[in-house]
């Protein structure tokens, strides 16, 4: 089969197309923002893909078109297809009716932490020696790719609240039946799609319904958000994750500063001790969930946490780009003020009373609207020094949003100048950490070039 799929480089559609293309499938794409490091993904599998929507890469005709999400009516390409009238389908029920038929489905769901504990979990399925299909919103370092067919039966897919497509809104995850779920956590955001908190939990009480009894639901503790959900009806057993000790469940004892070592019990039995070069309380909870729903395929819970003691993490998570002249450059995804907040947290037990340069991208469509500025300088507060770039259509005042931090805090409207700025401010000890969930316009590479020329350099 002939697929070309709209939208190739989003995380989602990039896996799908690998997906297809290890399938056997003649695969090509285009997308409006061809980057790394789905672009590179794609072009080592020998995918063709295209920049633009010029209807034109749609000749020859394929045999069915994919469409991602972020198209809509009045997209050149998508125009071209209807009017052709050519087979169309959406990414996630081409995944559901091509590869997710008969599986066991372990999916993972929420507002934060999905593709890193979805890169936990398959890691540990992988290590046990099931051979795991997965579908992930990022590239694990475990594998390198973030999408696979593999073995039957498990596949673990990160489940996105996003809705599905122009013709299809309902969310992404809903197609999927998973058998396994881990509901991570739940906050307001996707501003652009869903007019508050309530739509959102609607759409997770959907996901929910899905799951058989037979099934398992992994949830926090404490999360009045998900509570809410569950109370709308729930018919699988729950198993819960607490990072504070005490609690009935999944919960994380002992924990080291900086979160690299912990102790796993289970109902308050001991399981074992992770011992990792991850950080952050959030990560302790993604450990947990993981585990928990690694038990319920199979995996005991000291294999699970043996496994764990060798995750390498997931690219665009804390990921270190380069040290130059004793400062350290990471690009991280955090978009919403509690994953920068988070984030942060987990650097700063990492390394200490160091200094933390945080350089943030408001690029989501929910930081893009202004829903997230009153929090967003509390979830920056964790840093010495701010530095924010200012995209030329943002239509609400970021200066305003950031007052509070004062003279920690400055605001630019180029990316030469954010470069210069944090060049000219930091010094051998520092960690700068760089995040968007874009390509920000190459700023990690630029950055890392010109703290290797000398000062006056051109």
């Amino acid at each position: 089969m002939r697929i070309h799929v709209l939208g190739i480089c989003g995380t989602f559609m990039g896996g799908l197309a690998l997906l297809a293309r290890e399938a056997g499938h003649e695969v090509s794409g285009s997308d409006a923002n061809v980057y790394p490091p789905m672009s590179d993904q794609l072009r080592e599998a020998g995918i063709d893909v295209r920049e633009g929507y010029d209807p034109r890469h749609l000749d020859p005709e394929p045999d069915c078109v994919v469409i991602g999400n972020a198209l809509s009516r009045g997209n050149p390409a998508v125009e071209h297809v209807l009017d052709r009238g050519l087979s169309y389908t959406s990414g996630p029920q081409w995944l559901a009716e091509h590869l997710l038929s008969g599986r066991w489905v372990l999916g993972v769901a929420g507002t934060h932490g999905k593709t890193t504990t979805s890169a936990m979990l398959a890691w540990i399925l992988e290590d046990a020696g099931l051979a795991p299909g997965f579908l992930i919103g990022g590239v694990p370092l475990d594998f390198g790719v973030s999408a696979r067919a593999g073995q039957a039966p498990f596949f673990v897919v990160e489940a996105d609240e996003y809705d599905t497509a122009f013709f299809d809104k309902r969310s992404k995850f809903v197609h999927y039946r998973p058998r396994t779920v881990i509901l991570n956590n739940l906050e307001y955001d996707h501003a652009d799609i869903f007019p508050d908190l309530a739509s959102i939990q609607r759409q997770f009480h959907h996901l929910v319904r899905t799951v058989p009894g037979s099934g398992l639901l992994v949830a926090p503790e404490a999360d009045g958000h998900l509570d809410a959900v569950l109370a709308m009806g729930c018919w699988t057993p729950v198993e819960r994750i607490a990072v504070e000790p005490g609690a009935a469940g999944w919960t994380a004892h002992d924990v080291e500063p900086g979160e690299g070592a912990f102790t796993v019990c289970c109902d308050g039995e001991e399981m074992g001790r992770v011992s990792w070069t991850q950080s952050g309380r959030h990560n302790v909870a993604n450990a947990l969930a993981a585990l928990a729903a690694a038990r319920h395929a199979g995996v005991p819970p000291a294999i699970g946490i043996e496994a764990l003691g060798r995750f390498r993490g997931v690219k665009r998570r804390l990921e270190l780009r380069g040290t130059v002249g004793g400062v350290a450059v990471y690009d991280d995804f955090a978009h919403h003020p509690t994953a920068i907040e988070t984030t942060l947290a987990g650097l700063r037990g990492r390394v200490g009373t160091a200094r933390i340069v945080a350089v943030l991208e408001p690029r989501s469509n929910t930081m893009r609207l202004g829903h997230h500025a009153d929090t967003l300088a509390p979830a920056l507060s964790g840093a010495d020094r701010t530095m924010l770039f200012r995209p030329p259509d943002l239509d609400w005042d970021l200066d305003a949003a950031v007052a509070a931090l004062g003279t920690r805090c400055s605001v630019h409207d180029t990316l030469d100048g954010l470069v210069a700025a944090i060049c000219a401010w930091v010094r051998s000890g520092d960690h700068v950490v760089i995040m968007s969930n874009g390509g920000f316009g190459g700023i990690h590479g630029r950055l890392l070039d010109a703290l290797h020329r000398p000062p006056g350099a051109g």
